[in-house]
Order: structure tokens, then sequence, then C-alpha cells
């Protein structure tokens, strides 16, 4: 039995699609012209207060603006946070295969604990996840150690593995001692070979195997 922590965005679910509709919501009341989804895709992966902040320097806006547009972000996107959000394909069944096997999951994220529970129960997979550290559970977000270091606490100390996508999940991931398991199909902006990892995959059918491989080295 090993703790598996998996990211979200880009890494559980495809997210971009309800960000990218929030932020041009955002923008709409701005009267500013719209974002297209791989540009906001390229301002993921720190949390909500830096995507905004991304959105901001795009478009020249003063920092003293941030608290309003960060507050009428989250208010589009809590609205209707999975509308367009899906999970990446065999997810669902990996994490039931892992379960059966004995794994034990917790969820480590940048985006709002509540935010990130409320999509979890709306893909279904909820009752994966007992733990989940969010970009506001703890006064530091990733790539910071603390977080994910909390989740593997929370499930004991188990050692295990970290599930992301990203160079934040990697950066995260060596401050805290972990191995980065990269799954290549997400929101990451740099080669592959480029992001340190142990091991990678580019399917979640793959997955389970290579969990059970690392597991028994």
């Amino acid at each position: 039995m090993a703790s598996i922590i998996f990211d979200l965005d880009g890494t559980l679910v495809d997210s971009a699609p309800d960000i990218h509709a929030a932020v041009n919501l955002m923008l709409a009341e701005e009267g500013a012209a719209p974002m297209d989804l791989a540009q906001v895709c390229g301002f993921i992966g720190n949390g909500v207060p830096v995507l905004v902040q991304r959105v901001m320097q795009a478009h020249s806006w003063p920092a003293e603006d941030h608290p309003r547009l960060l507050s009428r972000f989250m208010t589009h996107y809590d609205a209707a946070p999975a509308e367009l959000t899906r999970l990446y394909p065999g997810v669902a069944a990996a994490l039931d295969r892992l379960a059966a096997a004995g794994h034990r999951f917790a969820l480590c994220t940048n985006k709002p604990a509540a935010t990130s529970q409320s999509i979890l129960r709306h893909l279904s997979i909820a009752g994966h996840f007992p733990v989940i550290i969010g970009g506001d559970s703890l006064p530091q977000r990733k790539p910071d150690p603390a977080p994910l270091k909390a989740a593997f606490n929370a499930l004991g100390g188990l050692a295990g593995w970290y599930i992301g996508d990203s160079e934040v999940d990697a950066e995260t991931a060596q401050a805290a001692g972990a191995p980065l398991v990269l799954f290549t199909l997400g929101y990451r902006k740099t080669p592959v070979e480029e992001i340190p990892h142990a091991a990678r995959f580019d399917s979640f059918d793959q997955l389970p195997a290579l969990l059970e491989r690392l597991v028994a080295e």
C-alpha cells in the first residue's frame, strides 16, 4: 500500500474550458476583448490569484484592481466550475483499480479546496479523496512543498508518489523530496525531458501497472 497524491487541473481533469469561460466573462464585464483558450491555459498552474494576475498583466491593468477582479472571476467560476470540465480518459477506472489494490489517495492542488471538492463530486470521484489540500488550505501554495507534505502526512506519512502534469508539480515534488509521476498530456509548457520526474505516462490506462512496478521496486 502506498500514498498516491494527485494534482487536479491538467492531471485528473481538463478544466481549462471552464477557467477560460470564467476569464472571458470577467473580461466582458470590464469591456475587454476575450482571450483564447491557449493563452488562458498558459496561465494555469500557480493558483487562481496568479491566474488573475497574469490576465491583468496581459491587459496592463493596475495591481490595485486585483482583489476586485479576483472576486469577480471566482463568482463566475464557482457558479459553474464543472460545466465543461471533464475527467481525462481512463481516470475513473484507474482510480478504482488502484483503490482495489489498497492504495490511499489525496488531492494536492492550487485550486481552492471547496471548488475542488465540488468538481470531484460532479465527476463522481469524490469518494476516492478523503484528503484535499487546496490553494487556500495553508498559507503556502505549490511550488512550496508544504501542501504536498501536508497531503502525505494526512495519509499517515506513507511513502508514495505525486502525480502531476506541470513544471509547478515537478518543483513541488522536488522540494518535498517526493518522486513525481508525470502525466504528459496536461498543461506543461516545456518539453517532457526538461521536467524532472521519476516516471511518466500519457494515458491513465497505463497508470495502475506503472505504479505497481514502482511499488515493487
